[in-house]
């Protein structure tokens, strides 16, 4: 059976009537009454195989020990299926939604390398922000990155009593110049009424002439139905006769918002297939949700089931409140997961999945906040299987515990170390070390019991990996002695500055042996601006000041999270410290100290960080 292969004509860049996304047909889609209906049409039938998405995991067959892999970039094996796959749109707006988090605030340069790196990733829009409604998104549109998404410019419908050419602050989105613009508008008449104090027919000619006006100055237009399931709950009429004003002004899109983030996928999946149903073209249709219930990915895959041909979202989920959808679990959930992966095809480059996972950890870089472990995919937790059962079946086929190959999403597997280990985690995590180490070896036991010694004491090596492979090595006899720490001493002093303001100040002293060499070195805990950073932050920097040899295989080490914890109360309590540490290759490990001395705590992990660093970088010993 043949595969005819879609022809995606690309977006006009100006006005003027829009081509069907896809070819053939007149680019309505079909009205499905429900998720999933329609699809008999497309070659899938009830009960038909499906070839697996992307890096998902088959069963074994024919009693086989090991699951089949899949293709393994998007596309490969589905020329089986005998289908056209549909276009899926993505928009981001990380760079509006996502600043619009508490303790969000992007600079000028960081909007720009998000940019870059959504761009790369393949989004098919990245909307950069609103145009004049604050300082750095003025600099922004100021001097744009070029890119290959439709860079997009986000602003509100023009307000009642002036003409859209007239609106100051309509002037100032389209002044961006900006190729597609974004405008949101209201489409629940309680909110018409009662937040804008205007008529329903006001509000429709604001829509009306405000979407008229973006097609006329050569701009794709995008309309954001702002509340439109409770509009469509409230006064479904209404709420459709938004989206058709902007349909027949010219708009390119209309997107269904569940701005309060309340709305149950179930509903936004009925609610969307109505609209359809209703005459609006679901290639024309987008879904834009909010987390307030912890269901935006459900809430857009229901929307697309139902239809809809654009998703809205974020990067690991940003947005106010509770945050928005989040693309950095949609985009691997359609291109690796069916029925998605069959039906639908993306810009999502095939190699620029594998870059997910660093993409996501750079933005909780740029945002000085530590990535959520849990995350789906990219989370570090994502496929860290700690259970005695669990890894040993993993290591027969790690498809019994695995979704998908993490490879795939430029993840990890890990295999933990704890005290509830046995011996098939830990030879499945020496091996993922680069050790071999022979079933029958006595030392198997005695790393386990020292590491279940160790975490009676408040160690914990489930999350500090790095930590693990040092114990496991020396009781190996395979850890290299690079320097010995002779001795280091801080000091911490409170004083008055010029100011007559009290500050503190900590110094810190490192002695180590190299060879038959030993080198002293000496810092403040001071930073450039001369702000405070705590004894811990002297004695990092104290310790890699100068290890000569070594120098420069650890100058890119830099201190990414610092975690405290108390393990007992009182006065004897006992200190835990695990530091996250990562390189210019964006490699990162995690490293544990345990005293009842916080600095000689964090002193035992700073040592454990430099030694994982200076092993994976093949150092020799002096």
């Amino acid at each position: 059976m043949t595969v005819r292969r879609t022809e995606v004509r690309p977006r006009p860049e100006g006005g003027g009537s829009f081509a069907p996304a896809l070819g053939g047909g007149s680019g309505a889609n079909r009205a499905a009454s429900a998720p999933g209906a329609g699809r008999k049409d497309m070659g899938l039938s009830e009960g038909s195989t499906r070839t697996a998405g992307v890096g998902e995991k088959r069963p074994p067959r024919g009693g086989g020990s090991g699951a089949a892999r899949v293709a393994s970039a998007p596309g490969e094996g589905r020329e089986s299926i005998g289908m056209t796959r549909e276009r899926l749109y993505l928009f981001d707006t990380t760079l509006r939604d996502g600043q619009q988090t508490q303790g969000v605030q992007f600079s000028g340069a960081e909007k720009r390398q998000i940019a870059g790196a959504l761009d790369a990733l393949g989004v098919d829009y990245i909307e950069g922000g609103w145009p004049g409604a604050n300082p750095t998104d003025s600099e922004f549109f100021a001097a744009p990155p070029a890119t290959r998404a439709t860079l997009t410019a986000f602003g509100m419908t023009r307000r009642v009593g002036r003409s859209a050419e007239n609106d100051d602050v309509l002037a100032l989105v389209l002044d961006a110049g900006t190729p597609a613009v974004c405008l949101v508008g209201k489409t629940h008449d309680f909110h018409v009424t009662t937040a804008l104090g205007v008529t329903l027919d006001e509000n429709l000619a604001a829509i009306r002439s405000s979407l008229a006006h973006l097609a006329a100055r050569g701009r794709e237009a995008l309309f954001d139905a702002e509340h439109f399931f409770d509009g469509y709950r409230a006064n479904p009429g209404y709420a459709l006769n938004c989206l058709r004003a902007a349909l027949d002004a010219g708009a390119r899109w209309v997107v269904l918002c569940d701005t309060n983030g309340g709305t149950l996928p179930g509903e936004i999946g009925r609610i969307t297939a109505a609209v359809v149903a209703a005459g609006i073209p679901g290639d024309r249709l987008g879904i834009h949700c909010h987390d307030d219930l912890g269901m935006a990915v459900a809430g857009s895959l229901a929307a697309v089931d139902a239809g809809a041909r654009q998703i809205q979202g974020t990067l690991n989920g940003l947005g106010e409140r509770c945050g928005n959808a989040n693309l950095t679990t949609l985009i691997p959930t359609l291109l690796l997961k069916e029925p998605y992966a069959s039906l639908y095809t993306t810009t999502i480059a095939p190699g620029a999945l594998g870059t997910l996972t660093r993409v996501s950890r750079m933005l909780d870089d740029i945002l000085n906040r530590v990535p959520h472990r849990q995350a789906p995919y990219v989370g570090a937790s994502a496929f860290a299987h700690k259970a005695g059962l669990h890894a040993s079946a993993i290591l027969k086929n790690p498809a019994t515990y695995e979704h998908i190959d993490p490879s795939v999403v430029g993840n990890a597997r890990i295999i933990p170390m704890s005290n509830q280990a046995g011996q098939s985690n830990l030879r499945q995590r020496l091996a993922d070390a680069g050790l071999d180490v022979a079933r029958d070896n006595p030392a198997l036991p005695l790393i386990l019991d020292q590491i279940k010694e160790r975490e009676d004491q408040g160690y914990s090596y489930d999350t500090a990996q790095a930590s693990f492979e040092i114990l496991a090595r020396r009781t190996l006899g395979l850890l290299p002695t690079f320097f010995e720490v002779k001795r280091y001493k801080v000091t911490v002093e409170r004083r008055k500055n010029k100011y007559d303001r009290m500050v503190s100040l900590s110094e810190a002293v490192v002695v180590v042996k190299i060879g038959d060499e030993k080198k002293l070195s000496v810092s403040e805990s001071l930073d450039a601006d001369g702000t405070d950073r705590g004894p811990v932050n002297a004695l990092s920097k104290a310790l890699a000041k100068d290890l000569g040899p070594y120098q420069g295989l650890i100058e890119d080490i830099r201190l990414v999270d610092f975690k405290v914890r108390i393990t007992q109360g009182g006065t004897e309590a006992v200190t835990r410290v695990i530091i996250d540490s990562e390189d210019s290759t964006g490699r990162r490990w995690s490293t544990v100290g345990v005293s009842a001395n916080i600095v000689d705590a964090s002193f035992e992990a700073l040592l454990d960080a430099i030694t994982w660093k200076l092993i994976h970088e093949g150092a020799h010993v002096r």
